[in-house]
């Protein structure tokens, strides 16, 4: 899923459900926020170490922290970050089949996912809890492809179903697309990496689209190819169908989170915006029209019905800028004063809590890791 689904989605279903405005934001903006942390390792200057902090070259830091990396970027392309990356937030394993390759492939509503979620609605931790639901999300949306490099996400025939206008067209999606099949094929096998859902470019995370595709579905990949077609407005709508029983539960243990204001009741608009058939941008206008159109937010909440994904940044550190803070590893990190109260360093102490339980799950259900 896309910018749309897991910030202005959850952002509107939150406020629908009714949690107060920065409620809603602190979960939408923690559960975006997974698909931009970047930073794997920050040294921070001005900060005592402690028994959060690690300690890297005798120097107070964050590291491990890491939630996401580019399919393309080779000082990234390793098996640490499939692992505590890729496969931990963005691929969940489904633990179904006899092999480890097997166990691998996402699942919606995978039992390692309930697990991790059951655990977060046992505090209060507005972050935690909307870091879960990204994951969550994403075992229906990447269903049926794996975290690591593996022949699991190798597809075959990749098509698109969806008509889609020019002025609605994905720029990068349309290139592949109008090759035709033989050149998709070749540009597949010579580019794209058997990795995640690379091999199907962004279909998965186009909430209108429908489209198919060829897998291997034996055991030991002998060659038994089939066909399965899917419609993502079904999954994405049966998605936060379960994420809206998820935000009321968390309401029911926590109150103090409710915004007694609202009344909000007509949810199939909020089924329909999330499968609006437009580009990334206007799927994203849409969604901030219908929650200030329905009073889920004011003009003047700007702040909290927009994302931008350094604004966690910016609160946490005083000598923030993008060229110094968009890298894996980040020196010289100053902390502002009130730096523990900040919501990126509780995103950090979230991010270390989830690893911790991904692996323990994992083990859980008798899916381990080559050291």
């Amino acid at each position: 899923m896309k910018k749309d689904a897991h910030f202005y989605a959850v952002l509107a279903l939150s406020r629908a459900c009714g949690f107060k405005k920065k409620s809603a934001n602190r979960i939408a903006y923690a559960s975006q926020f997974v698909d931009d942390a970047k930073i794997n390792l920050i040294f921070l200057q001005n900060i005592a170490q402690n028994e959060v902090l690690d300690s890297v070259d005798n120097t107070p830091a964050f590291f491990n922290i890491a939630t996401c990396h580019s399919y393309f970027r080779m000082d990234t392309f390793n098996y640490e970050s499939m692992v505590n990356n890729t496969t931990a937030f963005h691929f969940v394993p489904g633990c179904s089949g006899k092999r480890f390759t097997k166990k691998l492939r996402c699942k919606e509503e995978s039992p390692i996912i309930l697990d991790i979620l059951a655990e977060a609605f046992q505090e209060d931790n507005l972050i935690k809890f909307g870091m879960v639901l990204h994951s969550f999300a994403d075992t229906f949306s990447h269903q049926g492809f794996s975290g690591m490099l593996s022949k699991v996400n190798a597809i075959d025939n990749c098509q698109v179903k969806t008509l889609i206008s020019l002025q609605h067209r994905e720029h990068f999606t349309d290139f592949l697309r109008d090759l035709g099949g033989e050149k998709i094929e070749k540009y597949f096998d010579r580019v794209m990496p058997a990795y995640g859902h690379a091999q199907a470019m962004d279909f998965p995370d186009l909430p209108y689209l429908v489209w198919s595709y060829e897998y291997d579905h034996s055991d030991d990949f002998r060659g038994s190819h089939k066909r399965v077609e899917v419609d993502n407005r079904e999954r994405y709508q049966r998605a936060f169908h379960k994420i809206k029983q998820h935000l009321d539960h968390y309401l029911t243990l926590y109150p103090h989170h409710r915004d007694q204001s609202i009344k909000f009741d007509n949810f199939d608009l909020l089924w329909q915006a999330l499968i609006f058939k437009g580009h990334d941008q206007a799927r994203i206008k849409n969604w901030q029209k219908l929650m200030l159109k329905h009073g889920l937010f004011e003009k003047n909440d700007k702040a909290l019905w927009t994302y931008e994904d350094d604004t966690w940044l910016r609160q946490a550190f005083v000598n923030y800028n993008p060229k110094k803070f968009n890298n894996r590893r980040v020196k010289g990190a100053v902390c502002v004063d009130n730096f523990e109260n900040t919501h990126w360093y509780h995103f950090i102490l979230a991010v270390k809590w989830y690893k911790k339980k991904f692996q323990h799950y994992c083990n859980e259900h008798q899916l381990f890791f080559p050291a």
